[in-house]
C-alpha cells in the first residue's frame, strides 16, 4: 500500500466512516492539533525522561489516538470507535494528584524551561491548549462529546505537572518568571 493516495490534493480529507471535509475545517484543526500534541510528547520522551514518566507519557500518547479518532468521527460514528470518557479523565486527575505530591507548591509563575524534556512538555502543553480551543470552537458548530473538552483541559494540566516533575527528578529547578525592567 502506498502512503500517498492523491485523494487530498484538492484540499479535502476523508472522514472516519465516510464523507469528505475541507482540510481547514474546525474538526480537522482540532484533531490535527491533538496529533501535533502527540508528536511533541514523543519528542519529550526521546529527549530523556525517567522510566516512570516515560511510561505515563506512552499511555497518554496511546490515549491521544482515541481523542483524535473521537474528534475525527462526527456523530456516533456507528458506535464503532472508542471514545474518551469519565475513566480516562479520572486517570489524568489521579496522575496529577500523585505527581503533585512530589513537588514544592508554586509560589510564582514559571517559564517553560529547565531540562530538554520539560521544555518539550511545556510545548506539548501549549499545543494541547490549542487543540482544546479548536475543539471548543467545533463544539459551538457541531455536536461534540463534552468529555473530549474535559480530557484536553485535564491533559494540559497534567503536562504542566509532568514538566515540573521531569525537572525535579533531574535536579533541575523550574525557571522562575521575573518581570523585565527596561531602563
Amino acid at each position: 500500500m502506498k502512503i500517498y493516495t492523491k485523494t487530498g490534493d484538492a484540499g479535502e480529507t476523508g472522514m472516519w466512516g465516510g464523507g469528505r471535509i475541507r482540510k481547514d475545517s474546525l474538526r480537522v484543526h482540532a484533531y490535527g492539533n491533538v496529533d501535533e500534541c502527540n508528536a511533541a510528547i514523543g519528542i519529550a520522551r526521546a529527549s530523556g525522561i525517567d522510566a516512570g514518566l516515560d511510561e505515563l507519557l506512552n499511555q497518554i500518547q496511546s490515549q491521544l489516538f482515541v481523542v483524535g479518532a473521537d474528534l475525527a468521527t462526527p456523530g456516533d460514528g456507528g458506535a464503532t470507535i472508542p471514545r474518551v470518557g469519565a475513566k480516562e479523565i479520572e486517570y489524568l486527575e489521579n496522575q496529577i494528584d500523585a505527581l503533585e505530591a512530589e513537588l514544592e507548591p508554586l509560589k510564582q509563575f514559571i517559564l517553560p524551561g529547565g531540562t530538554a524534556a520539560a521544555s518539550h512538555l511545556h510545548l506539548a502543553r501549549t499545543i494541547c491548549r490549542r487543540a482544546e480551543r479548536w475543539s471548543v470552537s467545533l463544539a459551538h458548530e457541531e455536536e461534540l462529546s463534552a468529555d473530549v473538552l474535559r480530557y484536553l483541559n485535564r491533559l494540559s494540566d497534567l503536562l504542566f505537572v509532568v514538566a515540573r516533575v521531569a525537572n525535579a527528578r533531574a535536579a533541575t529547578p523550574d525557571v522562575p518568571w521575573v518581570s523585565p525592567r527596561f531602563e
